[in-house]
């Protein structure tokens, strides 16, 4: 293995004006990158890196929104860079996401914490949102985002009947699973991501006609598994994975210019969500970070 190698896997479907940013502070020789554009997009974005190799997935999935279509993203993304070599860290990001520090810090954490797993665990108790959402059976979970009309209307009908029939005759699936949940944007090891690939077909199967099974499958897996002694354990979720994630009653938030000196003092290595409404924010997060480079690796 080469030891200073980093696989950054990138999940992207829009705002392809924050991906640029993002190649450029991730354009350094020690990193392959490896991009899965959403299958509806139709028109992908000129992309290009000068250190790092760029690599495109020519198969792509639909995502969609809380389905086990997510996951299967996730896979085409661990499998092409796995196949390809072994690497010290594979990095899951959105394409709307952003480092806070530079590539010369990143690879200097990593190698001190080399063989732990980055992965967040939500805290407490949230056995209830996971009873709802992986020991129930969701019908049309591609269609949880359906938008507006009668068939979108007759789905959120279907779904909220079927899962109220299962609730009153106390029906589940998936009953000796020990399931665990946190975000899905995690850094993980080479012996780690093996693990995850050799149990594909039986997570895809698990996690069918489930609800965003895309912030538990990784958990879960670490958690079942020898893998649990060493993931990095601390007493914030978001310390555990190194991502800074901005939430605001239940909401996922998009970081603003006001946000700029909070996100530049935090210790965390990674940040979502940027938008390209706010590219002062963007540009400014990614002239701090690669002002700080002093490596000449590039």
């Amino acid at each position: 293995m080469d030891s200073l190698k980093h696989a950054y896997l990138i999940m992207a479907h829009t705002e392809f004006e924050v991906l640029h940013y993002l190649l450029l502070c991730l354009d350094d020789k020690r990193n392959d990158i490896y991009i899965h554009f959403d299958k509806k997009v139709a028109q992908l974005p000129k992309l290009a890196t000068h250190h790092a190799t760029l690599y495109l997935l020519k198969e792509r999935v639909d995502v969609r929104w809380g389905d086990v279509s997510v996951v299967a993203a996730e896979y085409q993304l661990f499998e092409a860079a796995a196949k390809r070599q072994k690497y010290a860290y594979y990095h899951l990001l959105s394409g709307v996401d952003l480092p806070l520090k530079n590539q010369d810090e990143i690879h200097a954490f990593f190698a001190a914490h080399q063989g732990q797993e980055f992965i967040g665990f939500q805290k407490g108790d949230c056995e209830k949102e996971i009873d709802r959402k992986v020991r129930r059976t969701h019908l049309y979970p591609s269609r949880f985002r359906a938008g507006k009309g009668i068939f979108a209307y007759w789905y959120r009908a279907a779904r909220a009947l079927s899962l109220r029939f299962q609730c009153l005759f106390r029906l589940r699936r998936n009953r000796d699973v020990d399931f665990k949940k946190g975000t899905q944007w995690v850094s993980l090891t080479d012996a780690f991501v093996r693990y995850v690939l050799a149990h594909k077909s039986a997570v895809l199967k698990m996690y069918q006609n489930t609800f965003c099974s895309d912030e538990i499958f990784i958990q879960t897996l670490c958690w079942n598994s020898s893998f649990q002694l060493k993931r990095h354990h601390t007493d914030s979720e978001y310390h555990d994975c190194q991502r800074m994630i901005g939430w605001h009653k239940g909401q996922l938030i998009e970081w603003t210019s006001a946000d700029f000196n909070r996100l530049i003092a935090s210790d965390l290595l990674f940040a979502r969500k940027f938008s390209a409404s706010d590219m002062e924010l963007v540009e400014r997060i990614v002239e701090q970070v690669r002002d700080k480079q002093t490596s000449t690796s590039n």
